[in-house]
């Protein structure tokens, strides 16, 4: 207790200088429900995406072009227990929220010093990307911080002392299940999703009362016996179908729905055991956050044999397309289309591919399915475009509403992909085989821009690196468009252009998608690269 004081008293002398004035960061966070419906963020960026509709816009104009080449690092946070750092921070009032692995810091955002500290120890004897113990942020709701641990636990911390409030273990039948996501609170509930979708778990969101930790509600990805859907998943096998919901969705509090992306089914590689369109897998789900109940729903990639989920963003933007005004769910998918669906009903209004590289389809019909090539893992090998890694993957896409484009990394890689038969096992993978690089095919990142207004690329500008990044984009009203890049740089290009204009070389690769914030009127950008929080702004 006696630590707890002294860390609130260092809290709450926290101040931020514009010129000679030292200004007081307030210490009254109470993130309400007002708050969270901000768009587009400016000041605060106050969740995983900044806002609401996953736009990753920055309202934020000081930094632009014409000054750009005067921006500077500011201060950097080092994680001294992750050396992959995927977290996007979240900042309120001066105060920002940085995890690694199961641990959170408050840091000053204004210097980078840190507030406060809370350790959670790292799960021993988990698989897979669990066993990486990724953490790519938190949420916020009053008073109150909620992260995720690697073994699916959901922590509730005081947000003026880290203290913990409570911590619920969400999925705990499995060992296989892990988490790596950041929690999304809408209204009185924060939701959680759940990695290890290629370790046989069945996927599912679920809804905890943000007071009290309770359950409120649960969608299992995977139908259970005689369950609308059923029919791929015989006997046991929808407990390991996968389905997970390892990336937080998106919501419309207009039409008081949520959006999120579904995984891969299981076993990836082997489709007989699994006859159908394998639902939920692979889908975008339109739930009811009150209820759980399904509204709608979307699926990309049926009777998935390649790993493509579906867990990639979905952007919610109100657009003028083709002529009509709509509400507009927009998604870069990991199997080479960008899709442009009606969001008030799953409506497929369009897909158009990205990837130059993509031989598992011929087109997308125009109800959405897509036409097949044929192609699909075999015991001697099967040449697959995208490869597992995908056209593009959980690495943040954005929107900027001055250009109508959305920008995203895209990866142009086509690997082997092989086929054995393979029967579940706790505490093992469950592929049913697995891919290999093809020797002599280069790998390449791509930037891409795609305009909404024309429905068509509007600029690429190809990446220099070896295709292993994931560094994710934000769009901003000061016309740029910040991300990192393939080379270990932290990059700046022109929105309406792609015309590079800065970099900054952070020297390790680039895992996360980067935020921009205010404080006392001046405008800083921040990004997570190897085992650092860089914070940059003007001078």
């Amino acid at each position: 207790m006696r630590m707890a004081a002294l860390i609130i008293v260092v809290f709450a002398g926290l101040t931020a200088r514009a010129g000679n004035d030292a200004l007081p960061i307030s210490t009254a966070i109470d993130v309400r429900t007002e708050d969270l419906l901000i768009q587009p963020p400016a000041v605060n960026w106050i969740s995983y995406n900044g806002d609401y509709s996953g736009r990753r816009y920055s309202g934020l104009s000081e930094i632009n072009p014409g000054n750009l080449s005067a921006l500077r690092a500011e201060w950097v946070f080092h994680a001294r227990n992750s050396g992959r750092l995927e977290v996007t921070p979240v900042v309120v009032n001066g105060l920002m929220f940085v995890t690694a692995a199961n641990d959170a810091s408050a840091i000053d955002a204004r210097t980078g010093r840190v507030v406060w500290h809370h350790s959670w120890p790292i799960s021993e004897g988990l698989i897979d990307d669990a066993s990486q113990h990724t953490n790519r942020g938190v949420a916020l709701w009053h008073g109150r911080v909620y992260m995720e641990t690697d073994n699916a636990h959901l922590l509730c911390l005081d947000v003026r002392s880290g203290n913990l409030i409570w911590d619920v273990a969400y999925a705990d039948w499995n060992k296989n299940y892990g988490a790596t996501s950041a929690p999304l609170v809408v209204k009185d509930k924060v939701l959680v999703g759940t990695s290890g979708g290629d370790d046989g778990v069945r996927g599912f969101v679920a809804a905890y009362d943000t007071l009290t930790g309770k359950l409120a509600w649960r969608f299992w990805t995977i139908p259970g016996p005689g369950e609308f859907g059923s029919e791929s998943w015989p006997g046991k096998l929808y407990r390991h179908g996968g389905g997970t919901t390892w990336m937080p969705g998106t919501y419309d509090p207009q039409l008081n729905t949520i959006y999120w992306g579904t995984g891969n089914p299981a076993p990836d590689f082997e489709g007989g055991v699994r006859p159908g369109d394998d639902l939920y897998t692979d889908c975008v789900l339109a739930l009811d956050p009150d209820t759980g109940k399904l509204k709608w729903y979307f699926q990309f990639t049926p009777h998935d044999l390649f790993d493509f989920d579906a867990v990639e963003t979905p952007l919610l933007i109100d657009a003028v397309y083709q002529g009509v005004a709509r509400k507009l769910l927009v998604q870069a998918n990991r199997n080479g289309y960008i899709y442009v669906l009606d969001r008030t009903n799953g409506k497929f209004l369009s897909a158009t591919p990205f990837a130059e590289k993509l031989n598992w389809a011929k087109s997308i019909y125009a109800q959405g399915r897509p036409v097949l090539t044929g192609v699909q893992p075999a015991v001697e090998g099967t040449r697959i475009c995208p490869g597992y890694s995908g056209a593009t993957n959980w690495f943040a896409p954005s929107y900027s509403e001055s250009t109508h484009s959305v920008y995203f990394m895209a990866l142009e890689e086509c690997e082997t992909y092989f086929f054995k038969p393979q029967t579940f096992q706790e505490g093992k993978g469950y592929y049913s085989t697995g891919v290999k690089r093809i020797p002599g095919e280069a790998s390449q990142k791509v930037l891409i821009a795609f305009n909404l207004d024309t429905n068509s690329i509007a600029w690429k500008y190809p990446q220099t690196g070896g295709g292993r990044s994931s560094g994710g984009t934000m769009a901003t009203a000061g016309g740029l468009v910040f991300f990192g890049d393939d080379a270990g740089s932290f990059e700046a290009v022109d929105a309406r252009s792609g015309k590079p204009l800065w970099h900054f070389n952070a020297g390790q690769e680039m895992t996360a998608s980067p935020m921009s914030y205010g404080i006392a009127g001046k405008q800083y950008v921040a990004i997570a690269a190897g085992s650092d929080v860089f914070s940059f702004a003007l001078p």
